[in-house]
């Protein structure tokens, strides 16, 4: 749609952001018979859930460059919006190498994960894996309806939802840190407990492992519900592009539009009311709400300082923390080989979790944070591999190329002794020599490579601070940024808003009910 198109009439809603949540909340308010138009700063849609082919030598090759897997969207919210969309399980799903020849690898096979836990582990960390496990899934179970609706604080969602043997463990959870919950199953190996925090408690969040609130994004990691996936995180067939896609040919079904390549300038408020936009070419577009999948940050930004709402914007002070990931996506030659398992099994295309292998591994996590905490490159930050491509053909090109990535946590936003633009690259090689230690000669596979620290994921993906979650998953529930402003005709429907930052749909699910229900279309 082109903007004198969208100048020709008023809408009922505006939605500031193209992104997936933006798109959910398009979709529900355009089905209850709204006319709704999407502003898009981006020629490209989708915000970070994106499939590109970004490689200079490998054109050809699309990959996921911004979220990687599919975990977190519900059930009930997909089967809500209609969608088809074409998931993979993953299994094994992790893999945690050694560079000796322990390792262990977690999936479907029960029986082989025992007896690798006992010959490379101890029995004692495969009760405690099991017993972690069991008591999770149980928290996930009473707290799954929660993510559909607007909500309570943390006390009050464990006295309605969750059951009375489990009610102190989970504000505890939430309250505290991912190394005081895993620390009570008595695990006996550290780097079995560290893959654990590594993953979903440290994931996106400017924190460590006693930092309180790492516990809250544990649990918000462990909240997949995706059908035949048990509990494990998936990937989407054609990349994370698929996702886009899939939401996008739905809101035009509906009948809702979206405005490419046309940045908001302003939020219109009159009178304490949201009234429309403001673009940056001057063209002003009117409506009776609006919607804003853009983070609170910018949001804060384009209503203007002085119309915000003061007690907000001293919320949203306390909930600012700087993004501190970096993303190395990689076109790879051929798959690596990894010295603890040379042969894998077929499809292999686990999470693979690069860890430090000696000392005191607790306190080598604890001293990388202080590393980020004053401005510094950690010698070994923790970090994620993807390799995608064995499981989705997709994923590849005319040469049989892989597409892969490095989610690497943490790294600071500033750095106090030298400049992105002059690090960027040094550190990418840093990170492949520690993917060296690992599995020999990956660096000698790597055809082309596109680093992104913090700072360019706010450039390219429009995200305040390049936080990932916009808001960290630290702060759960109503300790989040609220769906509905004190501003009347304004709404969040970011991913800094309850349930949490990833790819989910919640937000812009609840944002929209929350909408209808104040325009009496509920």
């Amino acid at each position: 749609m082109t903007r004198s198109q969208a100048e020709r009439r008023a809408w009922d809603a505006l939605v500031v952001g193209a992104g997936h949540n933006g798109l959910v909340a398009g979709i529900l308010l355009a089905r209850a018979g709204l006319s709704v138009l999407v502003v898009e700063a981006r020629a490209e849609i989708g915000g970070a859930v994106r499939t590109e082919r970004p490689f200079a030598r490998a054109p050809n090759l699309p990959t996921s460059t911004g979220a990687y897997l599919l975990g977190l969207m519900p059930p009930e919210l997909i089967r809500e919006l209609g969608l088809e969309l074409p998931l993979i399980r993953r299994d094994p799903h992790y893999f945690l190498p050694t560079t000796g020849n322990r390792y262990l690898l977690f999936g479907s096979n029960r029986a082989e994960l025992e007896r690798q836990f006992r010959e490379h582990f101890s029995e004692r960390d495969l009760q405690a894996s099991a017993a972690l496990e069991r008591e999770i899934a149980q928290i996930r179970e009473d707290i799954a309806p929660t993510w559909l609706e607007e909500p309570l604080s943390i006390e009050e969602t464990a006295e309605r939802y969750v059951r009375p043997e489990l009610r102190s463990v989970f504000v505890r959870l939430c309250r505290g840190s991912v190394g005081e919950y895993l620390d009570r199953f008595g695990f006996e190996s550290d780097l079995v407990k560290a893959m654990y925090a590594v993953t979903d408690g440290f994931s996106g969040l400017y924190g460590s492992w006693n930092t309180p609130g790492t516990g809250m994004n544990f649990l918000v990691h462990n909240m997949c519900r995706l059908p035949g996936s048990d509990g494990t995180w998936m990937l989407v067939r054609g990349g994370m592009g698929t996702v886009t896609e899939k939401l996008a040919g739905a809101l035009e079904r509906a009948g809702g539009r979206v405005l490419r390549g046309e940045p908001v300038a302003r939020v219109l408020v009159e009178s304490g009311t949201a009234r429309g936009v403001v673009l940056e070419s001057g063209s002003e577009l009117r409506a009776r709400v609006v919607l804003a999948g853009c983070d609170p940050f910018t949001l804060r930004e384009l209503v203007g300082r002085e119309q915000f709402p003061s007690e907000l914007g001293e919320k949203l002070d306390r909930l600012y923390r700087p993004g501190s990931t970096f993303k190395l996506n990689l076109a790879l030659e051929r798959m690596p080989t990894f010295t603890c398992l040379p042969n894998p099994p077929p499809a292999f295309a686990p999470t693979i979790h690069l860890l430090p292998q000696e000392g005191n591994l607790i306190e080598a996590l604890e001293s990388a944070f202080r590393d980020v905490q004053a401005g510094r490159l950690p010698d070994f930050p923790t970090i994620e591999w993807y390799i995608h491509t064995p499981l989705d053909p997709t994923l590849t090109d005319e040469r049989g190329r892989l597409s892969s990535a490095l989610f690497v946590q943490w790294v600071p936003y500033d750095l106090t002794e030298t400049t992105w633009d002059e690090a960027a690259e040094p550190y990418s090689d840093h990170l492949l020599s520690i993917c060296d230690r690992f599995a020999p000669g990956t660096s000698s596979l790597v055809v082309d490579r596109m680093p992104l620290h913090p700072m360019a994921i706010e450039q390219r993906f429009g995200i305040r601070h390049g936080h990932i979650h916009h808001v960290d998953n630290g702060f759960g529930f109503a300790d989040r940024f609220p769906h509905a402003l004190p501003i009347a005709g304004l709404y969040s429907c970011s991913a800094g808003t309850h349930p949490a930052g990833s790819v989910i749909g919640c937000a812009g699910y609840i944002a929209a009910r929350r909408a209808l229900g104040d325009l009496g279309r509920g």
